[in-house]
């Protein structure tokens, strides 16, 4: 295999990368369903062959992150949805038929999903494989070539893959890029054919903008807050329990987290008193539990902490389940202890930033009308969750609000379906992966249309138009007004 291309060293290479898969695109042509699916099969290879590897270096980079964590979320997180890709692969290759009533008369119709060429992907530090692994296979399965920006702020976790990719891929079907900010400007940049982009909203608008300079299709997975309303009917404790450990999760630096939770107003110091005590079971110690992620990085550890004590300087009410005797949050560690927000606010920030770390705001509510009234204002999250039962009050609350998905009573329940997109909408994201959505997103569908009758269909649009031209277009615009109207009424 080739060695990588290094951009830090050698300036313009990026581009050369991009030109020199283009050109392979061009030579080799479309692939077939057994070209796709050994993509695919070499690109779990690559992680499963040296998953140690990785999970290491995850660790190493976020400072203390749980083994066990990296290994379900990370690893065995896509496995599901890239099986189920490879299964449909050549299903999804098939063209469609349209006007099959024309065809015994001479007219054929077809829709190829058709390979874009290129494919950018930038991934995030939150989930550095597999935020990358993920949208790559939907891209091979699509039959496209793919080159990987990894984050900056899982360094060796991106060396690594780096280091990995040309003992599995040619440079001309995967290529694996390293670098600081600039580079990834840089590579936003590039003219693909299309960028995937996990992300913040900020970053996200910054991608979308580098890539409009080119006129190239961007899809944006992003977050947001993601908002959770406990119904007056849910099973309390089962509610606050699950929302606590779910706040948890890789230290709470997961785009579909619970943000900020609403709860009926008479039933707000229940549901913290069981928050309290299931973080409290779950951390029996912090500072020397290897269970218990660390924020990635000193700027996102003093980012999470400003946003607390920026919340308690205007008056909310700060909850810090922290062990006795330990001192958090440990700049040394990067830990910060979990704290439930009580009291919030529109003047603190952490009203409109997402968290991202290991911090739950807690809300009452009177009326649902109230919440939804509340969310359908604001940006919306890229999931939104209820605990209860599935009522008239949670069909309410689906159809009246906003988001890329909506679960029910579990972490991430709308992304247990290896079928089912994932994506956002408005400022959580455009665009979605997973499943066929996955496939459609790296496709053209193409239509193809051919004619072998013995007359014009569309060629009566040229001069100069004929008596039964006319008098056609005349009855037949006739017949679409009474159409129209009958319905109208019928109504």
């Amino acid at each position: 295999m080739a060695a990588p291309f290094d951009d830090r060293r050698h300036p313009g290479t990026l581009t050369a990368a991009v030109e020199h898969q283009r050109r392979a695109f061009v030579a080799d042509g479309p692939p077939d369903a057994a070209l796709r699916r050994n993509r695919i099969d070499r690109l779990l290879a690559l992680v499963l062959d040296n998953t140690d590897d990785f999970v290491d270096a995850m660790a190493a980079d976020f400072g203390t992150r749980p083994r066990a964590g990296s290994l379900f979320a990370e690893i065995m997180g896509m496995l599901s949805v890239i099986e189920h890709t490879r299964a449909h692969v050549r299903q999804w290759m098939k063209p469609v038929t349209v006007l099959p009533v024309a065809r015994p008369f001479g007219l054929r119709g077809e829709v190829h999903p058709s390979p874009l060429g290129v494919v950018g992907i930038i991934g995030p530090w939150n989930f550095p494989v597999n935020l990358v692994i993920l949208p790559a296979a939907a891209a091979f399965a699509a039959g496209n070539r793919v080159m990987i920006k990894m984050s900056e702020v899982t360094p060796r976790t991106a060396e690594l893959m780096k280091t990995l990719a040309p003992a599995y891929f040619d440079p001309a079907e995967l290529t694996v890029v390293t670098g600081d900010a600039e580079v990834a400007a840089r590579f936003a940049a590039l003219p693909f054919d299309h960028l995937f982009f996990t992300g913040s909203p900020r970053v996200g608008a910054l991608v979308a903008q580098a890539a409009a300079a080119n006129l190239v299709p961007v899809t944006l997975e992003l977050g947001g807050k993601n908002p959770v309303v406990v119904s007056p009917h849910a099973d309390l404790h089962r509610a606050a329990a699950r929302i606590a450990a779910a706040r948890m999760i890789n230290g709470g630096q997961v785009c579909v987290c619970p943000d900020h939770v609403f709860v009926p107003a008479g039933r707000v110091e229940a549901f913290v008193a069981v928050a309290r005590d299931t973080l409290r079971g779950m951390f029996p110690s912090i500072l020397a539990n290897d269970d218990y992620c660390s924020a990635v990085d000193e700027a996102n550890f003093d980012r999470i902490v400003g946003l607390v004590e920026d919340a308690r300087a205007k008056g909310a009410r700060v909850e810090t389940v922290a062990p006795p005797h330990e001192v958090l949050p440990d700049r040394n560690t990067r830990k910060i202890a979990p704290t439930l927000l009580l009291d919030v606010d529109d003047s603190m920030h952490i009203a409109d930033e997402e968290t991202f770390g290991p911090v739950l705001t807690v809300r009452p509510y009177t009326e649902l009308r109230d919440v939804v009234d509340y969310l359908i204002a604001r940006p919306a999250p890229l999931v939104a969750y209820w605990f209860g039962p599935d009522d008239a009050d949670f069909r309410t609350f689906v159809c009246h609000t906003r988001s890329g998905g909506v679960a029910r009573n579990d972490f991430a329940a709308q992304m247990i379906p290896s079928a089912a997109p994932f994506g956002g909408v408005g400022r959580s994201g455009t665009g979605a992966y997973h499943g066929k959505a996955g496939f459609d997103a790296f496709s053209h569908y193409r239509t193809v249309v051919g004619s072998d009758l013995p007359v014009t269909i569309t060629g009566r649009a040229a001069p100069p138009f004929t008596p039964v031209t006319r008098i056609g277009t005349a009855l037949s615009l006739q017949l679409a007004r009474r159409r129209t109207r009958r319905r109208l009424r019928t109504r």
